[in-house]
């Protein structure tokens, strides 16, 4: 059972990686904080509800209270927020209460920021039920929601207490959510982790196909890239900037396309190919390693397509939080687990990265979906 701890001048705390962690949740919670009084109250989906409630309940001697949020970006608004923190006031939550957040990034993301903010900070602890969720977001303390113009431009850094990543709740993932949480794990293995990355590589089919084995470790070397930068770096002054890699483009067209047309995961899988093409054209990066990367990606697709133009893009990017002083920092591979952060990339350079990056789309959405044959 992997337990990967992170430690940052503000916080420390385990990721714990394992099977059946949710039917223990009540006595890991009585650990984590001993003789602290605490009250539970679990934010989740109603389709996460439906499928873990009997598990999440089953170590619990009374019910903790349960807030629900809808599924999806749409809901990761301020709205929300207001409607779950009056909830919790009705119910009549105060400091000594504790959130369990039990769901994808979405869930986590806001009710990490629900704890920030209600009473001015409580206590909170993630158990995230998807991949993408174990393997990034719910580790490193961001927090936060979306506005139209912008994703997570709203936020705050509040660790968890823990984060408990229960490899058996990967097994109800569609394989579209399965693949989009893997592109981040892909990330991980393209700016600091090259023996991840080749892992990848070597045992693709093993990985897509949901061998437990093989899940787990690629989870738990993804927690080890993201807590080793945290833990350097904890306010994204410097080195946590890499983990951005594939996200300004990502989030630019997840805002252009309403948050509705792609899963998180894939947008950043796109938007690492259109770094990928800066990195070519500035020769940051080697043609070889540039087509490794490049086909590992495609290979844990297909990546769902989607319209949107490449000015619209790069228009979209001049509000990313990574822009500072109206100068747009950008994470470029230099190879197979390092990169480099550069703040001069121009916006003729971004649109014909853009560009070329849709342009790859098509192709790769038209090997995929090939024509039906005409019937005789």
């Amino acid at each position: 059972m992997p337990v990967i701890p992170l430690k940052t001048p503000t916080a420390a705390y385990d990721i714990t990686i394992a099977a059946n962690l949710l039917k223990t949740l009540a006595p890991r919670l009585k650990k984590l904080n001993q003789d602290k009084p605490f009250r539970p109250f679990i934010v989740t989906s109603p389709e996460v509800w439906g499928l873990w409630s009997k598990q999440a309940l089953a170590s619990f001697k009374e019910p903790p209270t349960v807030l629900f949020l809808p599924s999806g970006e749409a809901h990761k608004r301020m709205s929300s927020v207001e409607s779950l923190a009056q909830q919790l006031a009705t119910a009549g939550a105060d400091r000594d209460s504790l959130l369990i957040a039990l769901g994808g990034g979405v869930i986590g993301d806001v009710t990490g920021f629900l704890a920030a903010i209600y009473m001015r900070g409580i206590r909170y602890v993630q158990l995230p039920t998807t991949l993408l969720a174990q393997v990034d977001s719910s580790v490193g303390g961001k927090t936060g929601v979306n506005l139209l113009a912008g994703k997570n431009l709203i936020g705050s850094f509040h660790h968890p207490q823990a984060v408990l990543a229960d490899t058996n709740l990967l097994g109800t993932l569609p394989p579209g959510q399965l693949r989009a949480g893997l592109q981040e794990s892909i990330k991980a293995g393209i700016i600091y982790d090259a023996k991840l990355f080749r892992y990848m590589e070597q045992n693709a089919d093993a990985i897509l196909s949901g061998d437990p084995s093989a899940l787990t470790r690629v989870v738990a070397a993804s927690v080890r890239v993201k807590a080793d930068v945290v833990s350097k770096d904890e306010k994204e002054s410097g080195l946590r900037m890499i983990l951005n890699f594939g996200h300004t483009i990502g989030h630019a067209i997840e805002a252009a396309t309403n948050y509705k047309q792609l899963l998180h995961g894939e947008a950043v899988a796109w938007g690492s190919i259109a770094a990928l093409n800066v990195a070519r054209t500035r020769k940051t990066i080697t043609p070889a390693h540039a087509e490794r990367i490049t086909t590992l990606i495609l290979r844990y697709g297909p990546l769902s397509p989607f319209k949107a133009t490449a000015e619209k893009l790069v228009a979209l990017t001049s509000s990313d939080k990574k822009t500072r002083s109206g100068v747009r920092s950008f994470v470029l591979p230099t190879s197979i687990g390092t990169t480099q952060i550069v703040k001069d990339v121009t916006d003729a350079e971004l649109l014909a990265a853009t560009e070329s990056m849709l342009t790859l789309m098509r192709q790769h959405t038209a090997v995929a979906t090939p024509a039906k044959k005409r019937k005789p």
